[in-house]
């Protein structure tokens, strides 16, 4: 059963501009300047290395047997070269209802001696790829990035992305977040890696989500680590605001609601979809990945496409506004960077992003890269992004792009931009796809 409650969907009259630049800090510098022993990771126990196929690797051990956040259930190498090692993982860690979930990943750890103290950690959030096992990104095997930070880099699948038979909770703030963290200490498990406690997160899209819930969650979740900040680029966020990005807006509502219903057992997608959406969400999401998901979705007209809104009807609309990012602050300091043309997470949506963070006193340095677009604001802010990194792993003080004053309050008038056309399905094949980094 669902109830209508109208939700009123706010936007902020005055928007966080740019701030100054960052400064350089030479990374070498920075591991001098870090000593101390190297902290005992929570589990020393490392398995036997997996050599099954890789398809095999995905299957999760029945019963999953219990273990603490970030302890390692498989270990697969993958390949090796005269600088660094590559190896495929999966790892215990919690979904939204605290349950235990077997998660993979990828672990790339340098071969050379660590500094002291260990090497710093990298853990990257993914964009969206789809919601199925096939879609997980660890599957091709590709070195984890650190962008520039000398230390050990880990990606995530995400929780129910990897294993077989399951299914991602999209944009799930505890699960993004939990995965994020716990790859961290997995690769503080993997002893080898030689893994410090001080750690780095950064994504893009969906990803840029996941870096500010692990970003949100980090302090409380992990104490142990010792997080320096987050980068997020075009982060998917006000999920309950319109931007004139229609098209977008539902095909990532609708996976949000189908991600959301293998969490909540009081949600049931076919509550809220329209009979042909709740067909072709049937046959394209267990199996499919993103491009499949859109091709399907894209189609569906708007008249219909719902049949209760779940943004303004329970319990749908209580559980998904818990995965939004952006109410609370830590200490931990982000970077947000988006591009003025991008025409899937709209530039208003991040500005108001940063209102709301700055309005709650959240430490944030924005900055707007003129004409960039989706696909190609990680490639133009690189420089920028690696620099940032640094001066955290150096210990340099942040800047903030937030004024002294704070914002005005949000009014209650929707805010809009030029409607993302849908002219063609393709196009819409790029919906919260991963911008372009270089690692």
């Amino acid at each position: 059963m669902v109830t209508t409650e109208p939700r009123p969907v706010r936007a902020l009259s005055a928007h966080v501009r740019p701030g100054g630049v960052v400064v350089v800090a030479l990374l070498v510098a920075a591991l001098a300047t870090f000593a101390g022993p190297v902290p005992a990771p929570a589990s020393a126990a490392v398995p036997d290395r997996f050599t099954g196929t890789v398809e095999e690797f995905y299957e999760v051990p029945d019963p999953l047997p219990p273990g603490a956040p970030g302890e390692l259930i498989r270990v697969q190498d993958v390949r090796a070269d005269a600088g660094s090692t590559t190896v495929r993982v999966m790892y215990h860690s919690r979904d939204a209802l605290e349950r235990d979930r077997a998660v993979t990943g990828i672990i790339t750890f340098p071969t050379g001696p660590a500094p002291e103290g260990g090497w710093p950690v990298v853990s990257l959030a993914n964009g969206t790829v789809g919601m199925s096992s096939r879609c997980a990104p660890s599957r091709r095997g590709s070195p984890a990035p650190t962008f520039g930070v000398a230390g050990v880099g880990v990606v995530t699948d995400y929780i129910g992305l990897g294993p077989v038979g399951e299914i991602h909770p999209y944009l799930s703030r505890p699960s993004e977040g939990h995965s994020v963290i716990d790859a961290v200490r997995a690769a503080r498990n993997l002893t080898e890696a030689h893994a410090g406690v001080r750690w780095l997160a950064i994504g893009g899209s969906q990803g840029g989500h996941g870096a500010i819930s692990a970003n949100e969650l980090g302090e409380s979740y992990a104490p142990e680590l010792d997080l320096l900040g987050s980068v997020a680029l075009a982060p998917a966020s006000m999920f309950s605001r319109s931007y004139g990005d229609d098209l977008v807006t539902r095909i990532v509502g609708a996976m949000m609601l189908y991600g959301a219903a293998t969490e909540h057992p009081e949600i049931r997608f076919d509550d809220y979809a329209g009979p042909a959406l709740s067909a072709a969400a049937a046959s394209v999401i267990p199996t499919g990945c993103l491009n499949e998901i859109t091709l399907a979705f894209a189609p569906i007209p708007a008249d219909g496409y719902y049949t209760h809104d779940p943004r303004v009807t329970e319990p749908a609309r209580s559980v998904m506004s818990t995965n939004e990012v952006g109410t609370v602050a830590v200490d931990a300091p982000l970077l947000l960077l988006s591009g003025t043309a991008d025409q899937i997470v709209v530039i208003d949506r991040t500005r108001d992003l940063v209102a709301s963070l700055c309005a709650v006193g959240q430490v944030t340095e924005y900055h707007e890269v003129e004409g960039a677009t989706h696909d190609d604001i990680g490639v133009r802010s690189a420089t920028e992004v690696r620099a940032w990194l640094a001066d955290r792993v150096a210990g340099l003080a942040p800047e903030t792009s937030c004024a002294a004053a704070p914002p005005p309050p949000p009014s209650t008038t929707t805010t809009t931009v030029a409607p993302t056309t849908s002219t063609t399905a393709a196009r819409a094949a790029a919906t919260v796809a991963t911008p372009a980094f270089t690692g």
